[in-house]
């Protein structure tokens, strides 16, 4: 897994990354099933055998309607920090 340290929401991705594995649909989890195949791409491990949600936004912002009183800017705020992730990976190379 690529170096994550000083990376925006690195925390949350991590978490996800964490999740995901163990076949959870939190928040994390979905925000990074949404960038599965890029992550992959920047040379993260996903599990091949995990079953990714088939719409992973919608699963998300149904997931953070359940547990925020604005499910719209809860879910606009976690996928910014998830291009910020990203961005930094690909800055780093």
């Amino acid at each position: 897994m690529p170096e994550l340290t000083g990376l925006p929401a690195a925390d949350r991705i991590e978490r996800g990354l964490r999740a995901l594995a163990r076949g959870e649909r939190s928040a994390d989890a979905l925000l990074v099933a949404i960038a599965a195949q890029r992550l992959r791409g920047l040379g993260f491990e996903l599990p091949s055998d995990i079953q990714l949600p088939r719409d992973p936004e919608l699963a998300l912002y149904r997931t953070l309607g359940s547990t925020s009183e604005d499910p719209f800017s809860a879910y606009r705020a976690a996928l910014a920090e998830l291009d910020s992730f990203l961005a930094g990976c690909e800055r780093r190379g």
